[in-house]
């Protein structure tokens, strides 16, 4: 609060004449100071401090020595994506090669782009478990028939569903990072649930070179 601080005042010297005192104004800041920090308490308590969004990426462990899948290796509901330079391969299922234990043809490398009937379409096609059934829960997360928790957990469940497609990324020495990074965007929004980056193999190399030339 503002106080008037007084200066002594007194009588001038030789006369018998009072000056009238003089007050020096002094403002108290202890009130302000006090109203700023209840203030900037109240916001650091109220407020939601903003996460941030990641995606969870599985990492698997790195095999001591090469590895060479030539069939025998089961592999379930899974894709695999093979990046070079501007362009996106894939085959679905285990790898085989010429002369593989199981005497299944010979993988054959496809080849997609992120255009609308592209990469998405393709992840909408092959997640279709996951997709549907997210459907349905968001239809019971919309009508209240279950919480944020069980919907969240639900979700979770369907994505680590062996029915659920898994999803393998593998790049060579000339892959772009915009096209990762956009193979990733469009796996999250299809709501892939098993995600993991691996090394590319030798024979999964050489079909990728025959393909593009180089």
């Amino acid at each position: 609060m503002a106080q008037m601080a007084d200066d002594g005042g007194g009588q001038e010297k030789g006369k018998g004449k009072k000056r009238a005192k003089k007050g020096m104004p002094h403002v108290d800041m202890t009130p302000m100071v006090d109203l700023a920090f209840l203030l900037l308490t109240f916001f650091v308590l109220t407020s939601t401090f903003s996460k941030p969004k990641v995606m969870s990426l599985v990492y698997p462990a790195k095999p001591k020595g090469p590895v060479e899948l030539d069939g025998t290796t089961q592999i379930n509901n899974a894709v695999t994506f093979l990046l070079s330079d501007d362009r996106i391969f894939y085959y679905e299922g285990a790898f085989y090669t010429d002369g593989n234990a199981k005497g299944a043809p010979n993988t054959v490398l496809l080849e997609t782009d992120f255009s609308a009937g592209g990469i998405r379409k393709l992840l909408t096609n092959m997640n279709r478990f996951v997709l549907e059934k997210k459907a349905g829960y968001d239809s019971e997360l919309n009508s209240k028939q279950i919480a944020d928790t069980t919907y969240l957990r639900k979700v979770r469940e369907a994505k680590a569903d062996i029915k659920a497609l898994k999803v393998l990324i593998k790049t060579d020495d000339i892959a772009t990072c915009k096209n990762f990074i956009d193979l990733i965007d469009e796996l999250k929004i299809a709501d892939i649930g098993v995600i993991a980056p691996v090394d590319i193999m030798q024979s999964e190399l050489e079909l990728v070179k025959a393909k593009t030339g180089k």
